[in-house]
């Protein structure tokens, strides 16, 4: 890259996904020194990445740009290209005149959740279990202060593994959580489990990914962000390397920088976080059992309970 004249109007651009497997020689000064971040768009980008999109499909009148953006919290630009793709191929099956928000709805579902698998028969207890379990997530949500509505609750298997799911729809972008909010998601995560115990007297696997979100989260608290009063408002582990940071300094440890008695209170504070978060679910669907009773048997009935129909469930929560 040595050698060019400054004065020959020749720049040199480059593009990676991966800025943290860069020699940092090759982003010192006089080379590639200047970095830009191309991030996720926020919702403002996300509505105008989908009008461009949806230009090219026959839209029905409900159709709302700023909805589907409002409901595609994360998406990249080719995430939502491919949305709008998915949309206009589930209304052509249907023989649609024009793509509905039904069809974009079911293709954000397909997009998050996966291809249903009506094939994936249960046995009826099976069912309960799952559609207990969903609802114990949902009724946990509602109950909670500032946490993302439900906007939909469904046993219909999808994907690989998943028996059934909850999605919650952010009602906008953040970029600041608090410990309130981090307990909160993981109170949520451990919904469905607590609700398994409380209906059925025993646990089962379906609370296995539940259970690895919910210990990330409460990990992160513990030796990321400070948020144990015990340990203290110190950092016992780095994240990995982060955009567009150089050197090694943004890279993980592989030998831990604390004691084992550190690590032992690391660990107890992490089992601490988990068990009180899941006494306060259990909590909250004890107080809501017959609602837990009532909206579950509905789910069963119906399979699907939109956002709608969850609200009328959630005025009859007796919340904290």
């Amino acid at each position: 890259m040595d050698g060019f004249d400054p004065g020959a109007g020749i720049v040199i651009l480059a593009a990676t996904n991966r800025p943290e497997i860069l020699d940092p020689a090759l982003l010192r000064a006089g080379r590639f020194d200047r970095q830009v971040l191309v991030d996720r768009p926020d919702k403002p980008g996300r509505e105008a990445i989908l009008k461009v999109h949806m230009r090219r499909v026959r839209l029905a009148d409900d159709v709302d740009a700023a909805k589907v953006a409002g409901l595609t919290t994360g998406f990249s630009g080719a995430d939502l290209e491919n949305l709008v793709n998915e949309a206009a191929l589930l209304a052509t099956r249907e023989n649609a005149d024009a793509v509905s928000m039904d069809h974009f709805t079911r293709a954000i579902e397909r997009l998050i959740a996966g291809l249903e698998k009506k094939s994936r028969l249960l046995s009826d207890e099976e069912r309960r279990m799952v559609a207990h379990h969903e609802m114990g997530h949902a009724l946990v949500a509602m109950a909670l202060p500032g946490v993302d509505p439900v906007h939909k609750v469904s046993i219909v298997p999808r994907g690989v593994g998943a028996l059934g799911y909850t999605i919650q729809r952010p009602s906008e972008d953040r970029y600041l959580i608090s410990r309130e909010d981090l307990e909160n998601r993981i109170s949520v995560l451990l919904g469905g489990r607590a609700a398994e115990k409380l209906i059925f007297g025993h646990l089962s696997t379906g609370a296995a990914d539940d259970l690895a979100k919910a210990t990330d989260i409460a990990r992160d608290m513990v030796m990321r962000y400070g948020m144990d009063d015990d340990l203290g408002s110190v950092v016992y582990e780095q994240a990995r390397h982060s955009f567009l940071e150089q050197g090694d300094a943004g890279m993980m440890s592989a030998v831990p920088r604390y004691s084992e008695e550190t690590a032992r209170r690391i660990d107890q504070a992490v089992r601490d976080l988990i068990a009180r978060q899941s006494e306060r679910a259990l909590s909250i669907l004890e107080r809501n059992r017959a609602l837990l009773e009532k909206s579950s048997a509905e789910l069963l009935r119906r399979e699907t309970l939109d956002e709608e129909q969850l609200r009328g469930f959630a005025g009859q929560l007796s919340r904290e």
